[in-house]
């Protein structure tokens, strides 16, 4: 196969485009991570971690499945309200945040969700089809089947992360979501400034800024767990 040596060919600015230049994307991701652009089922690699978060099980389910499934505490493969509300309190947040999100997400995830075409007033979503509900103006690292993509999560970084490398603030948050916002995708777009805030939330640490680390695992569910077992211990502690 003939390699192309045109400067042309391989840029990835162009002058007349500013906004390429404002949000620049890495052309180095093979030095670390093999074949960047493939898509992946089972885990979520990054430069640091090229094989995914060590020690971390996926028990047969996509990365997306992996997400969700935090939340599904009888392992029955659906997550109903109550479920996601509980989920919410072991991560550390407090009931009216616990109960809003529980009712809005399901509300909004549980019918794109379902086997069928009947609604449900129970909200389930069924982990099997979580794929379904990727809505638009997301940042494309989960794919439409719910793999994961390791390109498109390092150009999270290399677009918006302008104050400490490998880390955003919660404007830069905000950058990305403005950034990720397509044509007729407001409703999208909304949902993702409320994940990404949830995120924010989630994971800031004491100087206000999110780590590349923790929302590798929010992707694939890792934070989740971690998160949990270390609130659980410390519960057991105060008591």
């Amino acid at each position: 196969m003939e390699v192309s040596n045109d400067p042309i060919a391989m840029a990835t600015v162009a002058p007349l485009a500013p906004v390429t230049s404002e949000r620049p994307i890495r052309d180095d991701l093979e030095t670390s991570i093999p074949k960047p652009y493939l898509a992946r089922a089972f885990v979520a690699p990054d430069m640091e971690h090229p094989d995914g978060t060590p020690d971390h099980n996926p028990r047969g389910m996509s990365v997306l499945q992996q997400h969700a499934a935090f939340f599904d505490l009888d392992n029955d493969g659906i997550v109903y309200p109550w479920e996601t509300y509980k989920g919410f309190r072991m991560l550390g947040f407090n009931i009216l945040f616990s109960l809003f999100s529980g009712i809005i997400i399901n509300l909004l995830l549980s019918y794109s969700s379902l086997p069928g075409y009947i609604p449900s007033l129970l909200l389930p979503i069924y982990i099997s089809n979580i794929h379904k509900c990727k809505h638009a103006s997301d940042s494309g690292t989960y794919d439409t089947e719910g793999r994961y993509l390791p390109v498109n999560f390092e150009n999270i970084f290399s677009k918006y992360s302008k104050t400490k490398p490998d880390k955003l603030t919660l404007k830069e948050l905000w950058n990305l979501t403005d950034g990720n916002r397509v044509t007729f995708g407001t409703i999208g777009w909304l949902v993702n400034k409320l994940e990404w805030g949830t995120a924010y939330l989630l994971a800031k640490d004491d100087e206000g800024y999110v780590s590349k680390e923790d929302i590798r695992g929010i992707f694939d569910g890792s934070l989740f767990e971690k998160i949990a077992k270390k609130n659980s211990v410390e519960g057991k502690k105060k008591r």
